[in-house]
């Protein structure tokens, strides 16, 4: 029935909780989103997710958005989602060689055991000074590794919401563990 309607059409519909249009519109750019987000993460799973999350946000905010065209918000949205995911996995990745750092402090020398500890107390203060919502997404996403849905659910915000606090929360840290992580570049290359 819907696959003869156009984009708008099916946008209207969909609106309106009819459920055909959604499904329709998922069916038209499901796999296009996919490619795209394959070929730029080459992870079938993380490139699933991302397609998927979008649009479970389509369909939860269905009745909000002003979308003007369907086809250039999908793939603008789904860029975005890349852009995120890679940002989050750098900060993971720095993180991970932060936590593979303090191990091995027992096997470094003074200086090296010395530059760690400064740089936890770092980054502990840095968490601490965080605002409060922003400190409890930031610890959820983090440390406990809950997904951006997870958290929208616990703390009661939008998906959006939670990706602000996060984005934020990565900022500010950023600002406060700079000095720390110039410092500690020359220790690791040695």
């Amino acid at each position: 029935m819907y696959a003869s309607w156009p984009d708008a059409a099916l946008l209207d519909a969909m609106r309106t909780d009819e459920e055909g249009a959604f499904e329709e519109l998922y069916k038209r750019y499901c796999y296009r989103l996919f490619t795209v987000a394959y070929q730029k993460l080459k992870g079938r799973e993380v490139a699933e997710e991302l397609v998927q999350d979008l649009f479970t946000d389509l369909w939860s905010r269905r009745a909000s958005h002003q979308i003007q065209q369907v086809e250039h918000y999908l793939f603008s949205a789904i860029r975005y989602r890349i852009i995120n995911y890679i940002k989050a996995q750098k900060v993971r990745s720095g993180y991970e060689l932060y936590c593979r750092i303090s191990l091995s402090e027992a096997n470094t020398d003074t200086e090296e055991a010395l530059a760690a500890e400064d740089l936890s107390a770092a980054l502990l203060a840095g968490v601490r000074k965080l605002p409060e919502k922003s400190r409890e997404i930031f610890q959820l996403s983090r440390l406990e590794h809950y997904s951006v849905p997870e958290i929208s659910v616990r703390v009661n915000l939008s998906e959006k919401s939670v990706e602000y606090h996060l984005t934020k929360s990565l900022k500010l840290l950023r600002s406060y563990l700079r000095d720390f992580l110039v410092a500690l570049m020359p220790l690791l290359f040695l």
